[in-house]
């Protein structure tokens, strides 16, 4: 995906978050990378609007695991750096929301 220099980034990020705890296998939208005040949103923010059950309280336990291309990003990294270097080629960002394995 590219997007114009003139632009910042993407107007909007698709994304599908995959997850096996609830009724529907998965959530697919449209998110956009930028907030209204130009700060850039991370994973953490697309997750803690679309599916708040996946991102862990800040005092609390982590009980889930956040996946992307089978690995664990940061959730403070940016939406827009991640759909530049980890989406499919169907240009969707498919993240995986799966229980924390108990040890």
């Amino acid at each position: 995906m590219e997007y114009p220099a003139e632009e910042n980034g993407f107007r909007y990020i698709p994304f599908r978050i995959y997850q096996t705890t609830t009724e529907r296998p998965f959530i697919q939208k449209l998110f956009r990378p930028v907030a209204t005040d130009g700060q850039l949103h991370t994973l953490g923010d697309l997750l803690k609007e679309v599916c708040p059950s996946a991102v862990a309280p800040e005092d609390g336990e982590k009980k889930n695991q956040v996946m992307i291309h089978g690995i664990e990003p940061m959730l403070e990294t940016p939406l827009q750096w991640l759909s530049e270097h980890l989406s499919y080629p169907d240009n969707f960002l498919h993240i995986s929301i799966i229980p924390q394995p108990v040890d």
